[in-house]
């Protein structure tokens, strides 16, 4: 095969591209493996719901283990037999292979980076004397295993910069284990810290040791059964793991997480403490001092500490704020709470770094980033002048920093690095990734639409700037709604070669993220859940009534709580869409928190074991609103078997349902990775196999095949 002419494609014009949309090969998929149907059926509240797949919780069971076989042998054969599958994986490599480097960052006498030079399954930490000078290998993550499938979860430095601390995970599991380097000669210490999960090393201030979060050794399946009482301990180095010391944990809730933060100057010592995914308290002591006790009382608002100076806790809080505002608490007089950086009225306060003795606050403004400088007292000491409109990230240092490096990327821009003067607010180009594609072709547009309840809904769209809304344009629409997390313009390969095809890439801003807030996330979550579902609708609803796509042309897509997302749109409107793409989603709503750390979830979903939860939890769970008869569109599922986030079986279980429900000729598959978990720290390779076989799907399910232009 020949290599694709990018410059000969793009002079075709978004119009042709998308025009050859005759003599697509027609492809019939093997017959679905014959998956037994239990009698297993639980009773909520007198509502009897059948649960015939319980089985397939199991994914230790040889049962399971034989469905998994047989439905990725049903996949791949089908996926096999779409004709530019290979064209499209060879595209994407093209678009993934370009350098990758992050802003360095100075510890002790060095400063390190990340670098990738284009396909590496991970990126490897360098390391410079001087920024812009040639780095030496520091640790490269790759070595740690012979296919790139462990992955640095978290990395810190001691403050003296001597040593290094670095999480491993293994094939994408939440469970890591913490290693220890000296970085005098790169030597790797003794130091083993296992069974800890959502947690890096915090360093205390004497760099003698760290606190961490961890939990009992399993006694059950380490990827499925679930966790409780994780505990705070301390190690000091050069000690084995079962000489650290408990600082702290709570035998009366065991659902809780608890994660140790120390204030730079050694005095203070702060553990924050949540339920779920929103919602913390605060605990403090002096560091002499033996119990902990409550500063910022939980868990009806968000705490998120920032600095500790004068003893005065800094942190960022909605309470009382929904946009977040910047406080300060005095430690010895806890009652005594000032506002630093108040409340914004139209722009949520983001994230606020520290760096050479100022604050920096980091505003989403229609989910796009705008950065102010401000000093520890609240004033304000200048907007910053940012060379593009996108997303930031990076900005803070040390206090004795009078520079740092931050990045800014948006969706036809991979993150650039600029260098950050404190006392003149400049930024200078760094370092700008080269990527095969020229940008000026493409553009991306914020519109704004109505959703079922009159809500204006913010969904940024890029395309070809000679694409015709003519309504035949494939369309890919992607959104998450959920847990606080926003979602701002970031470089996607795949979306991009989408794009170059004549597609049209979507991203939606639905509530239950919090672009607009903490009302904005109330008003997606418990109860009020369908109105993130009635947005994405609406989304879709609007690219088909403003031409954009077509219903026959248009795919959804979305990722865990996003997964959720797209398989409850795909019950809900089947003839809405041409093709759902739901990847790692919560398919199983009634069952969700019985699994690994699922029950840290009901914050934001509720509990089917509470009635009044239970009684609009069940009303869009995907799994129980499948219906026999329906003509469904062409769904693609996808999941890993180390998912230990979401457990396979959510999509196991949504899987059989909807291919013994099918009633028309859209295939129903589902993809089951090896060696692979929910996500972060994918190995580069998997990544594009995976996107490969999604975009071969996605094309081949809407009448448009993928055109690969010879030399």
């Amino acid at each position: 095969m020949k290599h694709f002419s990018y410059k000969v494609a793009v002079l075709l014009g978004a119009a042709a591209v998308a025009a050859s949309c005759g003599n697509m090969k027609q492809i019939k998929h093997q017959p679905y493996p014959e998956t037994g149907r239990g009698d297993v059926v639980d009773n909520y509240f007198g509502t009897e719901v059948p649960d015939p797949y319980r089985w397939l919780e199991d994914d230790n069971s040889e049962a399971t283990a034989a469905w998994v076989a047989a439905e990725n042998a049903v996949t791949q054969d089908y996926l096999s037999q779409i004709p530019f599958r290979g064209a499209i994986r060879e595209r994407l490599t093209e678009l993934w292979n370009y350098a990758k480097e992050s802003a360095p960052r100075r510890h002790g006498d060095w400063w390190y980076y990340t670098y990738n030079d284009g396909l590496q399954n991970q990126s490897v930490i360098y390391r410079t004397k001087n920024p812009g000078e040639a780095g030496e290998v520091f640790l490269d993550p790759n070595k740690l295993s012979d296919d790139g499938t462990v992955a640095l979860a978290a990395m810190s430095f001691s403050k003296d910069g001597r040593w290094f601390a670095y999480s491993a995970a293994a094939s994408g599991s939440d469970w890591v284990v913490i290693r220890v380097m000296d970085t005098a000669d790169k030597s790797l210490a003794a130091d083993k810290i296992e069974w800890v999960k959502f947690s890096g090393a915090r360093w205390a201030p004497d760099s003698k040791g760290f606190y961490y979060s961890a939990y009992d050794a399993p006694k059950q399946n380490a990827y499925s059964s679930k966790n409780e009482f994780q505990k705070v301990y301390y190690h000091a180095l050069g000690t084995p793991q079962s000489a650290d010391k408990l600082v702290y944990e709570d035998r009366e809730h065991p659902l809780r997480y608890f994660s140790a933060w120390p204030s730079e100057d050694g005095k203070w010592l702060f553990v924050v403490a949540s339920e779920g995914t929103s919602g913390t308290e605060v605990l403090y002591k002096r560091v002499s001092d033996p119990k902990f006790r409550v500063l910022l009382p939980g868990f009806e608002a968000d705490y998120s500490p920032v600095d500790c100076k004068d003893d005065r806790l800094y942190y960022v809080t909605n309470k009382d704020a929904s946009n977040y505002a910047l406080m300060k608490v005095d430690l010895n007089r806890p009652g005594m709470i000032e506002t630093v950086i108040p409340e914004s009225e139209k722009n949520l306060l983001e994230d606020v770094g520290t760096g050479g003795g100022y604050l920096f606050a980091s505003y989403l403004e229609n989910a796009q980033n705008r950065v102010r400088q401000y000093t520890y007292d609240g004033k304000p000491v200048r907007t910053v002048d940012l060379p593009a409109i996108g997303t930031v990230g990076g900005f803070g240092g040390k206090d004795e920093d009078t520079e740092f490096y931050y990045t800014l990327a948006n969706y036809t821009a991979p993150a650039t690095i600029y260098k950050y003067d404190i006392a003149s607010g400049e930024s200078k180009l760094y370092k700008a990734p080269e990527v095969n594609f020229d940008p000026s072709l493409f553009v991306t547009e914020q519109v704004f639409y109505t959703s079922k309840d009159g809500t204006k809904v913010p969904m940024f769209i890029t395309r070809r700037k000679d694409m015709k809304r003519d309504g035949k344009n494939p369309c890919l629409l992607y959104a998450y709604g959920g847990f606080q997390i926003n979602l701002t313009p970031g470089f996607n390969p795949s979306a991009l070669m989408f794009v170059e095809q004549g597609g049209v890439y979507c991203v939606a801003n639905l509530r239950g993220g919090s672009e607009y807030g903490e009302e904005w996330h109330k008003a997606g979550m418990l109860e009020n859940k369908q109105n993130v579902f009635d947005d994405f609708i609406a989304a879709a609803e609007y690219l088909i009534a403003e031409k954009y796509t077509s219903t026959d042309k248009l795919a959804i897509h979305g990722g865990s709580n996003g997964g959720l997302l797209v398989g409850a749109c795909e019950v809900q409107r089947p003839d809405l869409y041409a093709v759902c793409l739901p990847a790692v989603g919560v398919m199983d709503m009634l069952r969700y928190h019985k699994f690994t750390i699922g029950w840290g979830w009901a914050v934001e979903y509720g509990s089917s074991e509470n009635e009044e939860q239970f009684s609009y939890i069940y009303k869009y769970s995907p799994l129980h609103n499948i219906k026999e008869g329906v003509k469904y569109p062409a769904t693609l599922v996808t999941t890993a078997d180390h998912d230990d986030r979401v457990v396979p079986a959510h999509s196991f279980k949504f899987a059989a349902t909807m291919q013994h429900a099918q009633a028309g000729d859209a295939p129903i598959l589902i993809r089951i990775d090896s060696k692979a978990g929910h996500g972060a720290g994918k190995p580069t390779s998997k990544r594009i196999d995976e996107a490969a076989d999604m975009y071969a799907f996605l094309f081949q399910n809407i009448g448009v095949p993928y055109r690969e232009i010879e030399n």
